[in-house]
C-alpha cells in the first residue's frame, strides 16, 4: 500500500510540557534582570502578548510589540514584512509573553529561521513586573 505525503511524517504525539522541555533544552532562558541588562546592551525585547493583556498590565519601555501570529514575518531579516529592527540573524532577541510559556515556542520558531541568539524571559511579563522593572501603563 502506498503512503501518501500527509501520512509519511507521522511522529509520536507529545504533550505540551514535554514539548516545552524539548525546545528549552536548545537554548538558555534568562530572568528579568538579565533581560533588562541585555536590552541595555542592545538586545531587542519583543512583547508578543495580545492587546488585552498589554492594555491591562502595561508595556515594557522600549520593547517592540509584535503579536505572536506576526512574529516570524516581522523578525525574519530576509523577510519582506520585517520590522526595521530585524537587521541580522545575529540580533539578540528576548521574546516576552505573559508568563513565559508561549515565548518558548516562539523562540523555537525564531531559531529555525536562523535567529540563533533568540531566547525568552522566564516567567514572562509577570516576572518582569514582579522584579520591579519599568512598566508603562
Amino acid at each position: 500500500m502506498a503512503v501518501s505525503g500527509a501520512q509519511e511524517d507521522r511522529r509520536e504525539p507529545v504533550g505540551i510540557d514535554d514539548l516545552l522541555d524539548r525546545v528549552r533544552a536548545d537554548y538558555e532562558r534568562i530572568g528579568p534582570e538579565e533581560a533588562a541588562a541585555a536590552a541595555a546592551e542592545g538586545a531587542l525585547l519583543v512583547d508578543i502578548r495580545y492587546a488585552a493583556l498589554r492594555e491591562k498590565d502595561g508595556l515594557i519601555p522600549g520593547a517592540l510589540v509584535v503579536e505572536r501570529n506576526e512574529l516570524e514575518w516581522r523578525l525574519d531579516p530576509r523577510g519582506s514584512h520585517r520590522a526595521p529592527e530585524a537587521v541580522s540573524h545575529d540580533l539578540r532577541v528576548v521574546v516576552i509573553c505573559n508568563e513565559g510559556y508561549a515565548s518558548s515556542l516562539a523562540v523555537a520558531s525564531l531559531r529555525q529561521l536562523g535567529l540563533h541568539r533568540a531566547t525568552d524571559l522566564t516567567g514572562g511579563f509577570q516576572a518582569w513586573r514582579a522584579a520591579g522593572l519599568p512598566v508603562t501603563l
